[in-house]
């Protein structure tokens, strides 16, 4: 099996649009800026969704669903927010369609324009809080904690697969409720679940803060963030919440008698993850021969490949091959059995390193024979030979140590290559030469970020949470510094 897929140190960018392809994620559609997700990558994202939905409800969630068309009149209510998305609506106009008479095919009617654009939901607040208006009325209603996983479109003009596309698939939780304090505690709850789920599930170690002003949600108070380290040293912004306050309430009215009689606006909170996850994965802990999953992200955790030259040697290896899939799903462990005679042994072995199939279990007459099987593992590539009574614990603990060691070797990168500086000069020097994470001193000014935006074309990704950082001064302006922030080039 041909794999041809780049090396990163050659070309980091096109090694991961060959593997996202190679490996059946996902391919471009005919819609530029889209994507097809195919069945192997949407089984991983599956995945995800199953294990967020349920850290959501574990949380008091609910899940429900808004339109698609958002009336373009909703979004002029929030000025912040507006500005925010304004350029990357997409604008439906139109309601019908018609032949055209003179070259054929369809055009659209001009008699069918609509009396008010509707916009593709860019994200849901505006259409959530029109609906928020006529289910919360008294501090009985609150808090009120709901959940949607739908799709969102936002005009990109350079796309990659997963990363960045005009539409992508994601869940966005949006909750109300009667106080400040609250509505705090929930922004930094759900920050809390992405982080666990980043670290616990994806094996993504991930930096916890808060953005600036400038990288604020449009009309958030405050943003809340995770960002993760790419094997390039460049960010990625896996997750946000954001602390609305009562920016979106007062937009939509949305108030609620409390205990005493007296009419308040509710305090609100949104948060959401995507598709974009998906390449965070990839990213962060692939390799040149293909996809590294952690196994509990993996759709397939273990893979049986059994090698035989005859009918009656497939037979008694799919004897045992069966027991040990059937003992190992009775351990919730995801397995398949590959007894295909269209590929060769050989074939086998590459798509699955390739598909990034955590445990490889090789069946031949040899092991029959000697009553054991050859175990390999896709982080490592090791190999050994395991008896076949033993098979099943051994395997069911690999699983467990495959997943930690994925995460081991990604939090010594990224601390590898997280570094300190004082002056901007080291700064740009470590930022040209290395890249990765760099903690440095900032004056707390969207001037001075802009700047070092333009000149480095690194960003402030996050003011980290429970900095230990003292005070100090900006390593661009000279001016006091809070605290050291962290800077990163970024997806």
């Amino acid at each position: 099996m041909s794999k041809a897929i780049p090396s990163r140190n050659e070309d980091y960018s096109l090694w991961y649009n060959e593997l996202v392809k190679k490996a059946g994620l996902a391919e471009n559609s005919p819609v530029r800026g889209c994507m097809v997700i195919k069945p192997y990558g949407f089984a991983i994202w599956e995945k995800m969704q199953q294990t967020l939905d349920k850290m959501f409800k574990d949380t008091g969630h609910s899940n429900a669903y808004f339109p698609l068309f958002i009336p373009k009149s909703f979004l002029s209510k929030e000025a912040d927010h507006v500005e925010g998305f304004a350029k990357e609506c997409a604008v439906v106009t139109h309601y019908r369609l018609k032949n055209d008479e003179e070259k054929g095919g369809v055009v659209v009617d001009p008699d069918a324009k609509l009396e008010e654009e509707l916009i593709v939901r860019p994200t849901s607040e505006t259409v959530i809080w029109d609906s928020y208006k006529n289910w919360i009325q008294s501090y009985r209603d609150l808090p009120l904690l709901i959940n949607q996983w739908a799709n969102v479109v936002r005009w990109e003009m350079r796309t990659r697969l997963f990363l960045r596309t005009a539409e992508f698939l994601w869940q966005e939780g949006h909750t109300a409720h009667a106080t400040k304090e609250e509505a705090i505690a929930e922004t930094e709850q759900m920050l809390e679940v992405y982080a666990t789920f980043a670290e616990e599930f994806m094996a993504v170690p991930v930096t916890k803060g808060v953005k600036t002003p400038n990288e604020r949600f449009a009309g958030a108070v405050e943003t809340y963030c995770i960002e993760a380290m790419m094997q390039d040293g460049k960010a990625l912004q896996a997750g946000t919440s954001h602390f609305l306050g009562q920016n979106f309430a007062k937009a939509f009215d949305v108030k609620f008698a409390t205990k005493e009689g007296k009419d308040e606006f509710v305090w609100g909170t949104s948060w959401g993850v995507s598709t974009r996850l998906m390449g965070a994965l990839i990213m962060a802990h692939s390799d040149d021969d293909g996809l590294v999953l952690p196994p509990k992200l993996a759709p397939i955790q273990v893979v049986i490949v059994p090698i035989y030259r005859k009918d009656e040697e497939l037979a008694a290896i799919s004897e045992v091959a069966e027991k040990f899939k059937k003992e190992l799903q009775a351990r919730n462990v995801s397995v398949k059995f590959d007894n295909r005679d269209t590929h060769k042994p050989g074939w086998k072995f590459a798509e699955y390193e390739l598909k990034g199939v955590p445990v490889r279990i090789a069946i031949g007459p040899k092991d029959l024979e000697k009553g054991t099987v050859e175990i390999a593992r896709r982080d490592t590539k090791e190999k050994q030979f395991v008896a076949q009574e033993e098979t099943v614990d051994f395997v069911t603990n690999l699983l467990e140590e495959i997943q930690q060691n994925i995460y081991n070797k990604a939090a010594s990168f990224k601390e590898e290559n997280t570094r300190t500086v004082d002056t901007y000069e080291e700064f740009k020097e470590v930022l040209e030469k290395d890249g990765g994470f760099i903690y440095a001193h900032w004056d707390g000014t969207s001037e001075t970020e802009e700047k070092i935006k333009e000149e480095t074309k690194a960003t402030i990704r996050c003011i980290p949470l429970n900095s230990t950082s003292e005070e100090g001064t900006c390593m661009y302006s000279g001016k006091p510094s809070k605290g050291k922030v962290l800077f990163a080039k970024a997806y």
